[in-house]
């Protein structure tokens, strides 16, 4: 038997609730199955269900997820955007029905860093423990969000608001906020493993890898997630991308079953970054060297990817994550040349020439 979904319930007071809830709807068509009715509408996600309904001056909000957690991410992206979308006007609400939102967020952990281990010359592991890290392996997703408090103060971290929205610390207080993938969990030791691309000095703004660098055990830092779903059960995978994306590439591989095909493209600075990567499936891993060209200038990654013999039967996936102009090549050939279906080929700009690196899956580019 199916238990039902926990559902919260909001109203508010809006100048125009109808056109407040087709302009949500529009925006969350990237995100989700959106269905639009006379009065609103209703978005379906990964995480649960909104349905969105004006009537007279109010906006009536429903909230589903099938846990507190996931309730909490619905209604969270609803208030969020609201508020977007209302300004300066937003009204004050509060919402009612099932785990009533406290000031403590689902899914922030307050870890420390346990040790800190060099994986290649640019590439460093940081071991985060202080937490049951059970969450982590629960299949929510690969990413987490690190909140690096300032250097020197006593962090503050997040808290939620009553109609659903996140308090983020400001001024001396704010937090550096970069997503990364959880590159392994260790139930046993109660701690995650987390790998970071160090950055030249001076190259751009890394304040993720500038953190990192400097981290020694005992620092506090928060973490945020898991969250940005798991790859689709496929026939063959195709993952690509360069150093930024290498630890989710390397922890989608290690975890597929054998029979399964997984072509493997990783552009890196040279040899010298180059993992052992072990998996049960068929992995054709193929290592792209850039030796000296600059990280996000050159088309190693588009070109390998037009190069593989794809498979001709059964159902693929591909998974890309690189920089911003070669994730907009990657995809119009997907998409284009190969004439793949989007929800079968995600591709993400992990970061953006002159933007800051660190930013990961913050910066997916969804176009």
């Amino acid at each position: 038997m199916t238990e039902r979904p926990l559902v919260a319930l909001a109203r508010v007071k809006l100048a125009d609730p109808l056109g407040t809830a087709q302009a949500l709807c529009a925006h969350f068509v990237a995100h989700g199955a959106v269905t639009r009715t006379p009065t609103g509408g209703v978005i379906d996600s990964l995480f649960g269900r909104a349905e969105l309904r004006a009537e007279g001056a109010h906006l009536h909000l429903r909230a589903e997820g099938a846990d507190a957690t996931r309730l909490y991410v619905v209604r969270n992206a609803l208030a969020e955007h609201l508020a977007l979308l209302v300004g300066e006007d937003m009204p004050a609400f509060a919402w009612s029905g099932d785990a009533p939102i406290e000031r403590a967020i689902p899914f922030f952990h307050a870890m420390h860093v346990a040790g800190t281990r060099q994986i290649t010359p640019r590439m460093l592991r940081v071991t985060l423990a202080g937490v049951d890290v059970a969450a982590f392996e629960s299949g929510a997703g690969l990413h987490v969000r690190l909140l690096i408090p300032p250097k020197g103060r006593a962090p503050v971290w997040p808290a939620a608001a009553p109609d659903g929205r996140t308090l983020w610390p400001k001024g001396a207080d704010a937090l550096a906020r970069r997503v990364y993938t959880v590159r392994r969990v260790d139930r046993a030791a109660g701690s995650i493993d987390v790998d970071m691309v160090l950055h030249e000095d001076g190259c751009h703004p890394a304040p993720g890898s500038d953190w990192a660098a400097a981290a020694r055990p005992g620092d506090p830092i928060g973490v945020m997630g898991p969250g940005g779903g798991l790859p689709p059960q496929a026939d063959w995978y195709v993952l690509a991308g360069d150093e930024t994306a290498l630890p989710v590439i390397a922890r989608i591989a290690e975890g597929l079953p054998s029979g399964c095909l997984v072509h493997a493209l990783i552009e890196v600075a040279d040899a010298s970054e180059e993992q052992p990567i072990v998996s049960k499936a068929d992995l054709r891993l193929s290592w792209l060297h850039r030796n000296g060209a600059p990280a996000g200038s050159t088309d190693l990654l588009e070109r390998a990817l037009r190069g593989i013999q794809w498979p001709t039967d059964g159902r693929g996936h591909v998974l890309a994550g690189c920089e911003h102009r070669t994730a907009r090549a990657i995809r119009a050939f997907l998409v284009g040349a190969r004439g793949m279906a989007k929800k079968d080929a995600h591709v993400a700009a992990y970061w953006r020439q002159g933007c800051s690196s660190d930013t990961a899956a913050e910066e997916q580019d969804r176009e």
